[in-house]
């Protein structure tokens, strides 16, 4: 009796299971179907997970020529040697919009974390096959199984209202030619929206989208983001998100108004599953359009002034700067006259003073810097030149830089002016020209034996003269040369 004991118990050991029978680590891969099919029947992409209960999963490919028509799900567990395995598998479905040969590009999808790779294939959907009715009508099993559990159903998808919408966005309704506009194209939507949008080939729609809008009477200057990233506005007091597709800085070049037309943006939007199952992705891919609005921008002339065409228009300030605090004659001293604020700085030029005999002018160097912030272009633009006092006093820089501007937030002309006044020291410079010392060795000689003897105007005329007339005597002997030698 205790030897049957003692077997009945090892054969109980020989049932648990070891430690070292652990549960194999998760595994994923994809499956395609069969590669040649009638048109009117699915084509399919299916991955399996095993080991692990399904979290997350990236989007299954598109196929050039086809359509996604749902996805199914199949759950299968094994039970060996006491240890349970399940392995999940989803279908995507794949409609052939007609007959052909297709090619499924390589691809790949993420599965919990897990990478499953394809090399694709080439696709072939040919003539529609009628499906085949057995005698007596349908498959017996399927009746069957039909009245114990009920035909199946399809998942029902309903598509959820959203907020969401493109729009165009002036900062200004009327601008004065030169004058800076700010112009955004936007999308807004909740941030409930998220779930069920999503840009669709944002990269390939953007560029057609921003030709329609350019402006060809403005001088633009484009704000260039590398990525698109939503930030947090309130529209009619209500949260929203909102995305910077395309922003500009405009300045009109004449009175032609500026108009902007309605543009659309192909998004894509999914439709929600009406009884969400477990494991499946519950939502179906589809797409909407959304259009902005139209916009008109006037543009009013400058008023009348005897530059109007040549005069900066921008809201600027002075800067100056002086690189020596004491002066005097004959030494140059460096003073810099900066323009600052919102505007087109290619417009702003200062021209040098004429050089008069009290003082002398040279340059200016430009130097110009840009900030886009805010949605507002301006910057510093600087003019350094040299200058050289020939009289002592003040330097009167006033009357000899400056600049006349109007300003649109108070449409009226402006004339920004040096402020800073030098008083310089020392003697009076007189401006002479190049003199030789006398007591230099060197040109004691060479005026000595200089020829002081007028020389006429024409003299290089005369050089010319005799220069063609010894070519003409060259050819006339090169010509008798050569008819001695055909004698």
């Amino acid at each position: 009796m205790r030897l049957f004991l003692l077997f009945f118990f090892l054969m109980l050991l020989a049932r648990v299971p070891t430690a070292a029978a652990q549960a194999p680590a998760p595994s994923a891969d994809l499956v395609l179907g069969p590669t040649a099919f009638p048109v009117n029947e699915y084509y399919t992409i299916s991955f399996r997970l095993r080991g692990a209960p399904l979290e997350r999963y990236s989007a299954f490919p598109d196929i050039e020529g086809f359509k996604k028509s749902g996805k199914s799900s199949t759950t299968t567990t094994r039970i060996v040697n006491g240890q349970t395995s399940t392995e999940l598998t989803i279908t995507q479905r794949y409609a052939a919009f007609a007959e052909g040969s297709y090619v499924l590009k390589p691809f790949s999808m993420k599965i919990n974390g897990l990478t499953a790779a394809s090399e694709g294939a080439v696709l072939q959907a040919g003539p529609q096959q009628a499906a085949a009715t057995p005698p007596g009508g349908a498959l017996q099993g399927i009746g069957l199984l039909d009245q114990l559990f009920g035909k199946p159903r399809p998942q029902e998808y309903v598509e959820p209202q959203d907020q969401a919408f493109l729009a165009i966005v002036p900062d200004k309704q009327r601008v004065f030619v030169g004058e800076g506009l700010h112009v955004g194209l936007y999308f807004y939507l909740t941030p409930q929206d998220q779930a069920v949008l999503n840009f669709y080939n944002f990269a390939g729609q953007l560029p057609g989208i921003i030709r329609q809008l350019r402006q060809r009477t403005v001088w633009e200057e484009s704000f260039n983001e590398q990525e698109v990233l939503p930030e947090n506005v309130m529209v009619g007091g209500k949260p929203f998100l909102r995305y910077r597709l395309w922003e500009a800085e405009l300045y009109p070049l004449n009175a032609q108004p500026l108009t902007f037309p309605a543009v659309e943006l192909q998004m894509l939007k999914y439709k929600v599953a009406k009884k969400p199952a477990a494991g499946l992705d519950n939502r179906l891919e589809g797409y909407k359009t959304y259009r902005s609005a139209a916009r008109v921008v006037s543009v009013v002339p400058l008023p009348a002034h005897p530059r109007q065409d040549q005069v900066p228009v921008g809201d600027y300030e002075v800067k100056e700067a002086i690189d020596r605090t004491t002066f005097r004659t004959g030494r140059t001293f460096a003073y810099t006259f900066t323009i600052e604020g919102e505007g087109n700085l290619a417009t702003v030029n200062l021209a040098a003073p004429p050089t008069t005999p009290e003082l002398e002018v040279y340059g200016p160097e430009v130097q110009q810097t840009l900030t886009r912030q805010n949605g507002r272009v301006g910057g510093r633009k600087s003019f350094r030149f040299r200058l050289v006092a020939r009289r002592p006093g003040p330097v009167a820089l006033d009357t000899l830089f400056r600049l006349v501007v109007f300003n649109p937030a108070t449409a009226r002309y402006d004339t920004l002016r040096a402020g800073l006044q030098p008083v310089v020291r020392g003697e009076e410079q007189v401006v002479t020209t190049f003199r030789a010392r006398i007591d230099d060795p060197y040109y004691q000689e060479a005026l000595a034996e200089a020829d002081a003897t007028l020389q006429p105007r024409d003299a290089y005329r005369n050089v010319r003269r005799y220069a063609n007339l010894v070519v003409v005597v060259l050819l006339l002997v090169a010509a008798g040369g050569w008819w001695q030698a055909k004698r």
